[in-house]
């Protein structure tokens, strides 16, 4: 296992003020790893400075998806806050999973309403995060405004925090939501985290490589890494997770 010292620890964020004033500080940002299958790699996500990991469960179409048994070995075990992931989940379902898997936060990957988020904010202690969904980048326009339409509901209804991530595929079970590899548009991305009155993640296809990048164009309160600090899918990558890391870690200093 990479010894710790190999990476740049990221220092937890300040409490997050009201969105709409000005834009989430660089030197503040939240890393969540989305995809952990293993005990091994949540723990080699947490001594890389992680802030949260993230477990798919009963999510059939992502490589990464565990059983609520598997899930729950590692939200045991983990020393990191644990968000679980959902897909188009009823309410009583997701109810009976948290039970048994005690996260930190849910998170609402699919089509689901402000009614579900209500019914699920009168019973749950967990905070309800939700993910919207953002073509590749260069596919085509995005209505910027229904987006913000949506997102001002469900946070009436109650959710306490955003991941902006890319959806691919044209219909039915070509759609892939999440976990994609590929990137969305930032532009748009930044003018959604300007816009929503609500912590807000920025996913998808995030790397070493493009991290910079990501950030200083985006500004968002947190980043949401999967497959691009993986060997493969579902298995996480010391090296690659270590130069992202690192990345991070010079932004921060150059920004402070």
């Amino acid at each position: 296992m990479t010894p710790p010292e190999a990476y740049v620890r990221i220092q937890p964020a300040s409490k997050y003020g009201i969105m709409g004033t000005a834009l989430p500080s660089i030197e503040n940002i939240k890393i969540k790893v989305c995809g952990i299958t293993t005990v091994d790699d949540a723990r080699l996500v947490a001594e890389s400075g992680a802030d949260y990991i993230g477990v798919i469960v009963g999510v059939d179409f992502s490589p990464r998806n565990l059983s609520l048994y598997s899930a729950r070995l590692i939200c045991e075990q983990s020393t990191l806050p644990v968000v679980t992931l959902f897909f188009n989940w009823e309410a009583e379902p997701i109810k009976q999973a948290v039970a048994t898997l005690n996260p930190h936060a849910i998170q609402l990957l699919g089509h689901e309403t402000p009614s579900l988020v209500r019914a699920l904010k009168k019973t749950l202690s967990c905070e309800i995060w939700k993910s919207i969904h953002l073509p590749p980048q260069g596919s085509g326009e995005t209505d910027i405004s229904g987006h913000q339409d949506r997102v001002n509901s469900l946070v009436g209804a109650g959710i306490d925090a955003v991941i902006i991530d890319t959806v691919v595929g044209s219909s039915g079970n070509n759609m892939r939501y999440g976990g994609t590899g590929q990137v969305n548009s930032w532009t748009v991305a930044r003018s959604l985290v300007e816009a929503f009155p609500v912590r807000t993640f920025l996913a998808g296809g995030i790397t070493p490589e493009n991290i910079r990048q990501a950030i200083e164009t985006v500004h968002p309160y947190g980043i949401d890494l999967c497959s691009g600090v993986e060997i493969a899918p579902g298995r996480k990558d010391p090296d690659k997770l270590r130069r992202l890391m690192s990345a991070i870690g010079r932004v921060i200093l150059e920004k402070g």
